[in-house]
């Protein structure tokens, strides 16, 4: 494992922890996407569906397993424990919108046609759009909390950094995985612009406020 791909699973542990920590200490789930959270979890659950049949390292099973239980937690505190607190008139967009074309261009589009490597290949797909409710909701809100842009740039720099390490591997062992490296390319474009918005109003204090 190289120093991209460990920060990159740090950035990624620090963000649910944020996102963990604003909605229990604040007791609110305002301003957070749950169908973004939904479709992370369908992430998680496909892609990581070898748990039951791989071991790798206690590493690579802690992370997945985390990753798991985290984000399911974080549906259950936004669908159930602080339900009265979700903001579902502003968290408006169109799963299925998102999902099905992904799932048509997982089964067209993959390394190998296989039950295993399709739900892999779909994980993939469907993570680099799944932040989009979320932006959606900023963007019909106009505004998000701090502690919510902070939660967004470190998952933001989670897979920046894991692009960093798909390129790093392929200049030290030859690897390249191309459906992974295009699809985190569209994931670190779609949060161009905040990354952009963080730097220079979050950093300075400011609150983060679209432009009218």
């Amino acid at each position: 494992m190289n120093l991209f791909r460990l920060a990159g699973d740090l950035s990624h542990l620090v963000a649910i922890g944020i996102l963990l920590a604003k909605m229990w200490t604040s007791r609110s789930v305002s301003g957070i996407s749950g169908k973004s959270q939904v479709m992370f979890a369908m992430v998680f659950v496909t892609r990581y569906l070898d748990l039951f049949t791989t071991f790798i390292s206690v590493y690579n099973s802690v992370m997945k397993t985390v990753y798991i239980l985290g984000t399911f937690f974080t549906i259950y505190l936004i669908y159930m424990k602080f339900k009265a607190t979700y903001d579902s008139n502003h968290d408006t967009f169109r799963m299925e919108f998102l999902i099905v074309p992904v799932a048509g261009l997982s089964c067209l589009v993959n390394h190998e046609f296989t039950l295993m490597e399709i739900l892999w290949t779909f994980s993939i797909y469907l993570e680099s759009v799944a932040i989009l409710p979320q932006l959606f909701m900023i963007s019909k809100t106009g505004e998000a909390e701090t502690i919510t842009s902070h939660y967004l740039f470190a998952l933001g720099a989670y897979r920046g950094l894991y692009l960093a390490n798909w390129i790093f591997r392929y200049y030290t062992e030859g690897f390249f995985d191309l459906i992974a490296i295009v699809a985190g390319c569209v994931q670190t474009a779609l949060y161009c612009d905040f990354f952009y918005l963080y730097i220079t109003k979050v950093v300075k204090g400011q609150q983060l406020v679209l432009p009218a």
